[in-house]
């Protein structure tokens, strides 16, 4: 298998959002993003996978390693052996790659936050950063897209946090604010047992509705120069912004399950991004 084979079935297999505004990309785009992408699952894998703390820590130090090795001309993985072809021709620069990686430590030491403040660093690393990169991949030529790309991404990681409350739980995690549990009265043991509560959906639509503000926040902020350019981020607007408006019809019923679209769904609002420049 060929480190090009070897991202595209990465991309495949996870069943992410992101690969359906991929497939609007032209080839060279395509390929450079699909390996970005690629990497990221990898490291995040790191800590969604490994049980033991200490075996992710070392399998996130061997990540830095090697990046750095990568970046110095000697990739091993496939993942980093498809991407630094691209790295250059896109400006994806090693800080990119293991500010990821720091994100995803992130993970290995701390399962909450106490306010939406410490979040946001979070957010910054693991979806802000993810952001400025595609941003650039998709052809960038406004250097006030970078921000855009940042709060956009910031908007998908508060969408994907209402949306795996539950699986986070079981997995010990809570990223929802401890002030904002507290302001709600929603105990932490309670979402661990994944107790639904009038509380509980008062906590879920007050993220609901700063989601929707980022998103907000995001498309303002998006050049008109750079628009055609980043319609695949604005499909992946279009996605994960559906899935919020769903996880709201639901009534936040996201402690014992993960609601998704069909893939049909996902592939219909990315074309329609494509097709009539309109989410």
């Amino acid at each position: 298998m060929t480190p090009q084979q070897y991202v595209q079935q990465k991309a495949v297999a996870s069943g992410s959002s992101f690969y359906y505004a991929f497939l609007f990309l032209p080839a060279p785009r395509r390929a450079a993003i699909t390996a970005f992408y690629a990497f990221c699952r990898e490291v995040d894998d790191v800590v969604d996978e490994v049980s033991d703390a200490g075996v992710a820590r070392t399998k996130l130090a061997w990540w830095q390693a090697e990046v750095a090795k990568a970046y110095a001309g000697q990739p091993t993985h496939p993942v980093m052996q498809a991407l630094m072809p691209q790295a250059a021709d896109y400006g994806i620069e090693q800080r990119h790659l293991q500010a990821v990686i720091d994100g995803c430590q992130m993970d290995l030491e701390q399962t909450r936050y106490l306010d939406f403040a410490g979040l946001a660093q979070y957010c910054h690393l693991v979806a802000g950063i993810v952001g400025e990169v595609t941003a650039r991949i998709f052809g960038q030529t406004d250097e006030r897209t970078t921000q855009y790309a940042h709060t956009l991404g910031r908007a998908f990681q508060l969408t994907n946090i209402i949306r795996d409350v539950g699986e986070d739980a079981m997995m010990g995690r809570i990223y929802l604010p401890v002030s904002e549990l507290q302001q709600f009265d929603v105990k932490a043991h309670e979402i661990l047992k994944r107790q639904y509560s009038d509380r509980f959906t008062a906590l879920m639509k007050f993220q609901a509705e700063r989601a929707h503000r980022t998103y907000d926040e995001a498309l303002a902020l998006l050049p008109d120069a750079d628009r055609r350019a980043q319609k695949p981020g604005l499909m992946m607007a279009s996605i994960y912004r559906t899935l919020l408006r769903e996880i709201e019809r639901d009534n936040f019923q996201v402690l014992h399950q993960r609601i998704r679209l069909t893939p049909l769904r996902k592939f219909w609002l990315a074309w329609k991004v494509q097709a009539l420049g309109r989410m």
